[in-house]
């Protein structure tokens, strides 16, 4: 089954990460520890590396406000077409 995690949580394993990294420990070896596939690992590190909690936060929020003014936007477009094609202007 698949789990979700909070932002907090994947920035503070993204730091564990870090750190047993700079104790010696292979990616895979700490992904395991953690109980985390090694590509979600890798993953979250490209997406999070280097955020504290707030700008990840900051990040996600915004990203979710994008998704919804792109539906909007498509919503929109749809709205625009079939009001042309109502009035037999296509």
């Amino acid at each position: 089954s698949r789990k979700t995690y909070a932002t907090d949580q994947i920035i503070e394993y993204d730091r564990t990460l870090e750190i047993e990294i700079a104790n010696g420990f292979t990616h895979t070896e700490v992904a395991k520890k953690l109980g985390i596939s090694p590509v979600t690992l890798t993953r979250w590190k490209k997406e999070y590396g280097g955020l504290r909690v707030d700008q990840a936060k900051k990040l996600k929020d915004l990203e979710k406000e994008n998704q919804i003014k792109k539906l909007l936007a498509n919503a929109e477009l749809d709205k625009s077409m079939l009001k042309e094609a109502l009035e037999g202007n296509y």
